[in-house]
């Protein structure tokens, strides 16, 4: 486990590996979060993540969960589509860890189908 800016989160590599995945996967996803459930979560990360949630990447539509991958590891220089799903899922696991169940069906609700697993929180069909 790594300690990123005093948030705790499973990603392997290096402290800087683990901060890039962290601030571009917020980013991506700050662009497919809208209104109070963007500032919830902005509110429950550290101030540097929640920084980049609140201004986050520009997205034209929201992105289906392996697009979301592929677009994540594009920001990331050397990562293949498998590395990023263990860093999107490292990120998004601690997200769900820290904001509770309320807020992540909020954020949820507000994503395409399929997050959930991104998440680690299988949602019942």
């Amino acid at each position: 486990m790594l300690l990123v800016d005093g948030w705790p989160g499973v990603v392997t590599g290096t402290l800087e590996e683990a901060e890039r995945a962290a601030r571009v996967v917020l980013a991506l996803l700050g662009a497919h979060l809208v209104g109070e459930v963007r500032a919830q979560l902005a509110a429950c990360l550290p101030e540097e993540f929640a920084l980049i949630l609140l201004n986050p990447l520009q997205s034209a539509e929201p992105l289906p969960p392996k697009r979301f991958v592929r677009a994540t590891a594009a920001w990331i220089e050397g990562a293949t589509e498998q590395t990023v799903t263990w860093d999107v899922s490292a990120v998004l696991s601690t997200v769900a860890d820290t904001v509770g169940d309320d807020l992540l069906r909020q954020i949820l609700l507000q994503l395409p189908a399929g997050y959930d697993l991104l998440f680690g929180r299988p949602q019942p069909t």
